[in-house]
């Protein structure tokens, strides 16, 4: 086991111990109220829900790649019906400094866009969905709701497509990547513009969930930004990697943001 994995397996095996959450008496601390907002359908043929999680003063949760110490909102749609896919799409997070470090979330109130490929369209969404993120004040601690899978509407929620007007915009361009193996998988060096704004912060990421990403360092020279992260697959040794899987998102101070997706040739 690498160590990163052993830090990580703690906080793990807390999380999946923790009770299910069922209703507003049984919410977690830092929440006071969690849910699927109506689903309602999109131009795409699909349905557009959002999970709203309303916080209490003070609390955050977390972005899709948070950092090193942070989890994100995580779905188990097993026990969901007519659900064939859901994909989600985050709206540009907040950078939160907290104890010397830089970590990417929301505070007070998260409206995150989910987009449901239905089995039978026009049919009723059943069953329970959960959910499993990671809830910080002055510390952190993992959270499992289960709820209710969305009801249907007719006309666009207001709240989602203000969430999805928020979304990173895609940039064309390709990353200039450089890879190099390290004991326990790779360290990955990728160069863009420098970004949208001043106080920037950056996620390294890959598309496939099982690789462990570190949080990136970043350095800026003649207008360009380059970050750099540890992807570490479980085989805790050096991996091929997929280079039109790796992501970079830059984010600044006053909530801009755009996404990079994939390594040039070379």
């Amino acid at each position: 086991m690498s160590f990163r994995t052993a830090l990580v397996a703690p906080f793990l095996a807390a999380l999946l111990a923790l009770p299910l959450a069922s209703g507003a008496q049984d919410l977690p601390p830092g929440l006071t109220s969690a849910r699927l907002l109506p689903a309602y359908p999109s131009a795409a043929g699909t349905w557009m829900t959002a999970l709203e999680l309303k916080l209490q003063p003070g609390w955050k949760t977390y972005w899709r790649s948070p950092g090193d110490s942070g989890v994100p909102p995580g779905f188990d749609w097993d026990g969901a019906g007519n659900i064939t896919a859901a994909t989600l799409h985050w709206p540009v997070p907040e950078i939160i400094e907290s104890a010397g470090e830089r970590t990417l979330g929301y505070h007070d109130a998260l409206i995150l866009p989910i987009e449901i490929t239905p089995a039978a369209p026009g049919a009723p969404l059943t069953g329970r969905v959960g959910v499993e993120l990671g809830l910080c004040e002055s510390i952190c601690v993992p959270a499992h709701l289960t709820l209710d899978a969305p009801a249907l509407a007719e006309t666009p929620d207001p709240g989602i497509e203000a969430a999805l007007a928020q979304v990173p915009q895609p940039q064309p361009a390709l990353l200039d990547c450089r890879v190099t193996e390290i004991e326990d998988g790779l360290r990955v060096a990728v160069t863009a513009p420098a970004g949208p704004g001043e106080d920037v912060a950056a996620a390294l990421e890959h598309d496939d969930g099982g690789i462990w990403v570190s949080s990136p360092d970043i350095a800026e020279s003649g207008g360009r930004i380059t970050a750099t992260s540890d992807f570490v697959a479980p085989s805790g040794k050096p991996f091929a990697l997929d280079r039109d899987a790796v992501r970079l998102t830059l984010v600044d101070g006053s909530g801009g943001a755009v996404e990079y997706q994939g390594c040039a040739p070379g």
